[in-house]
């Protein structure tokens, strides 16, 4: 008989005041009796409507249907046929608005937790299987894959597959990137990242770090090495600020810098080359899950008041659900309809202070948001010692810079079709490079359509 609760399982949790000072992960993942249990509320519709919320279309009834067997490696094969990174979208993918969108015991109460279903199954799958996963036969063809982030490393994965030889060229000394460098430990513990590429690694993918395309080597080097097929997954890492005074003093960061010392150099441990210096008060500007990261990252760092300040209301934050309740649950403090106007700094050019408006919503503007207005005579000084920018970032203009023959937008973003093909013949392009910032499982599912038109492509060749 199928479990018809209208409520999921809940995820268990550390409790708020305790995560709150430390960097292990928050939720702690269903024991088997509770993914059974929560596998039994799917309906194995025959249409399968949450398979087309799923931007690698995962065959989500048929793992489910093996999780209420307690076949959980049954489970992870089905997974791991269409993504290459299951244990990392378990815990990342905005999946309430994906595939449990369309989930049809969400039309009288809560759709079946299939994010936290996923995230169980890779974890099993992790801590019992010892089998390495079984090398293709080489087809004699090689690609070439720029940035070890999702989007990159998923079409390396499905390359690897066809048999392809795959070299990945990654700027950091690390692959993962925004998994690394982005995402906190206490949303991704950089272990389940390692072992993800680990995996990569026995296909066969061989991955090259500190190695900057477009500066330590160029895409036409690359077809002359006789790479026949690239793709460029190298992410939207370059900052966006508001240009207003004080954005140059000290202690003012963009959050990839902030949480790249945090996450990727280790900033919160005792000891770490790359500290950061403790503050009392932090405001982090912007309502994204970036902005989210940021500020419960500064929370952890020891700050007494940290403050979200977004211009528009709660309702119109771009962040997930989760993860403004996990915020608030942390003692993360929200000043919205707040926009900032200058940031104030002492004597020493330290940053002592931020000059904000509140601002009213007015007439939905092109992104189908309600306008914010500033509201007049409503200027005050919010009393902050650091700010952490968080309103957006694009792609660095290195490789473009350095390609002939290669388009992007007015936004700096390469344009290419719905396979990924660029403007130039065999360049390949997807995820935030295309984009812009976007999704964890958005850039996974465009390197997925890549790889399958890099193969066609080289076929026809």
């Amino acid at each position: 008989m199928p479990n018809m609760s209208l409520k999921k399982n809940e995820m268990p949790v550390q409790d708020a005041n305790v995560r709150n000072k430390n960097f292990s992960e928050v939720a702690l993942g269903y024991t088997e009796e509770q993914a059974v249990d929560e596998a039994e509320r799917c309906l194995n519709c025959k249409n399968k409507p949450c398979v087309g919320g799923c931007p690698v279309a995962i065959d989500i009834p048929s793992f489910i249907a093996k999780v209420k067997e307690r076949d959980f490696e049954g489970a992870y094969e089905i997974i791991a046929m269409s993504s290459s990174l299951p244990a990392v979208c378990g815990r990342v993918c905005p999946q309430e608005t994906q595939c449990e969108s369309k989930c049809v015991r969400g039309i009288k109460g809560e759709p079946v937790a299939i994010g936290r279903l996923e995230r169980f199954v890779a974890d099993w799958h992790n801590a019992h299987s010892t089998a390495a996963p079984a090398v293709p036969a080489k087809n004699g063809h090689k690609c070439a894959i720029i940035g070890a982030g999702p989007s990159g490393l998923t079409c390396a994965g499905d390359l690897a597959k066809m048999g392809y030889e795959i070299t990945v060229f990654e700027a950091l000394h690390l692959a993962g990137g925004v998994l690394v460098y982005g995402i906190p430990e206490f949303r991704l513990p950089k272990s389940i990242v390692q072992h993800e590429v680990d995996n990569l690694k026995a296909l066969g993918v061989t991955i090259d770090t500190n190695v900057v395309v477009g500066r330590t080597i160029e895409v036409d080097e690359l077809f002359e090495q006789g790479y026949e097929a690239i793709f460029i997954g190298s992410g939207a890492g370059l900052p966006r600020f508001m240009n207003i005074p004080g954005e140059n003093l000290k202690g003012v960061y963009s959050a990839n810098e902030f949480l790249t010392r945090v996450n990727l150099m280790k900033a919160y441990k005792e000891g770490s080359d790359t500290p950061i210096k403790k503050n009392s008060s932090v405001a982090v500007v912007g309502g994204g899950n970036v902005a989210m990261d940021a500020a419960r990252c500064a929370k952890r760092l020891g700050a007494e008041n940290v403050y979200i300040v977004y211009r528009r209301g709660e309702e119109e934050m771009p962040a997930r659900n989760e993860e403004i309740e996990h915020a608030k649950e942390e003692g993360i403090i929200f000043r919205t309809l707040t926009n900032p106007t200058e940031i104030l700094g002492d004597e020493h050019k330290f940053v002592k202070g931020m000059k904000c408006v509140e601002m009213e919503l007015g007439e939905p503007d092109d992104s189908g948001r309600r306008r914010p207005v500033v509201k007049a005579g409503s200027d005050f000084v919010l009393d902050v010692d650091c700010v952490v920018m968080s309103i957006g970032t694009s792609p660095n203009p290195l490789i473009r810079n350095t390609t002939k023959g290669l388009d992007t937008n007015k936004h700096g973003c390469f344009i290419a079709d719905e396979a990924g093909q660029t403007s130039r013949e065999g360049v390949f392009a997807g995820g935030d490079a295309v984009t812009g910032a976007a999704t964890v499982i958005l850039a996974m599912g465009a390197g997925k359509t890549a790889a399958k038109a890099m193969d066609e492509y080289i076929r026809s060749k």
